[in-house]
This record gives C-alpha cells, sequence and structure tokens, in this order.
C-alpha cells in the first residue's frame, strides 16, 4: 500500500479482488505503522501475491489488458505473468512467487530477476520460501522473527535446512517424516 500498489496484488490502479475480507484492513493498518522511502522515487512496478494471482489474471483477461495468463498450467501462467509485468522500471513485490514454480521453474524465475536487474533500474522485494530463491546472488536476506527483522544466510533458513535433510537421504528423510 505504501508502494500505491492494491495489497490484493496488482499494478497502481488495479482494484481486482473482492475486498470484503480482512485482507484491505489488515494492509491498511501495516501501512500506516510504517515509513518507507526509496531512491530514485520509483512510481512504476507490481505487487504480485500468489494467493490472487487468479483474481488479478482473470481481472486483466476480462479488461483485454494482457495476454491470456490463465490457459497455461499453474507455473507457467505464472511464469508468462511475470516475464510480460516484469520489463519495466519499477518496484516488484513478489509474495511466494514461488508457490506455483517446479524447481527448473524457479530457475527460469532466477534468470528472469537477473534479465530485470541487467536491463532496468529496478528493485525486487520478495517473501519467499524457496533457499533457490533466497540463494540469488547479492540478495539480502532477513528473516522476521519476534526480535523485529535480522540478517541471516541461505544455510541458516529452516528450509534450507529441511531440503538439505532431505537431499541428504530422501528415503529416511520421508520415512522419518511419515511416522511423525
Amino acid at each position: 500500500m505504501l508502494a500505491g500498489y492494491d495489497e490484493a496484488g496488482g499494478g497502481k490502479g488495479y482494484r481486482p479482488v473482492d475486498h470484503s475480507n480482512a485482507l484491505e484492513k489488515m494492509g491498511g493498518e501495516l501501512s500506516t505503522a510504517l515509513r518507507a522511502s526509496w531512491l530514485p522515487r520509483i512510481t512504476k512496478g507490481w505487487f504480485f501475491r500468489a494467493e490472487t494471482f487468479f483474481s488479478v489474471a482473470r481481472y486483466l483477461d476480462e479488461v483485454g489488458y494482457a495476454p491470456d495468463f490463465l490457459s497455461h498450467s499453474h507455473g507457467e501462467g505464472f511464469l508468462r505473468f511475470f516475464e510480460e509485468r516484469c520489463q519495466r522500471q519499477g518496484i516488484y513485490i513478489f509474495d511466494e512467487p514461488e508457490s506455483a514454480l517446479s524447481p527448473a521453474r524457479q530457475m527460469e524465475f532466477l534468470k528472469l530477476m537477473q534479465r530485470m536487474e541487467q536491463s532496468t533500474i529496478c528493485q525486487i522485494i520478495m517473501a519467499t520460501h524457496s533457499p533457490m530463491l533466497m540463494a540469488y546472488p547479492n540478495a539480502r536476506l532477513l528473516r522476521l522473527s519476534k526480535y523485529g527483522l535480522e540478517p541471516v544466510t541461505v544455510e541458516q533458513t529452516d528450509h534450507y535446512k529441511v531440503m538439505r535433510e532431505f537431499c541428504d537421504d530422501p528415503k529416511g528423510f520421508v520415512e522419518a517424516a511419515i511416522a511423525e
């Protein structure tokens, strides 16, 4: 909301999602408690929220403003959306972009972020559980804890530790998880 985007996702001026739930109230309350600033002042961009992607994509389809994102698989729709929407200067906020992306598609997303960084002036802010996305070169990782935001390395995250345990012994890991 501080950057001018709808809390349900979209760009400036988009209100494609039903706001009858507590989402708007929560975003409004949080935005009044924060103060944001960035230089240079960027006024374009996009807020991608995995939970509301289909509502935003349906809205874009209905107004005839974008390619059809919904006729593809979930992950392909996400990637097409990112490729179409993230080509200009701006601030891009991604909330769990990996939710529909396989590991191979997460690598495609990493390549897209690199193209964004090389070809435009942009800033990416991302909330993710994906160790692959966290490992983006020169990313600044912060963990939200009861003490506030604290710097963290990929290897210190719980998600990395779980993936490492799985990769070290897939069969044993799954057997132990099922037995719990």
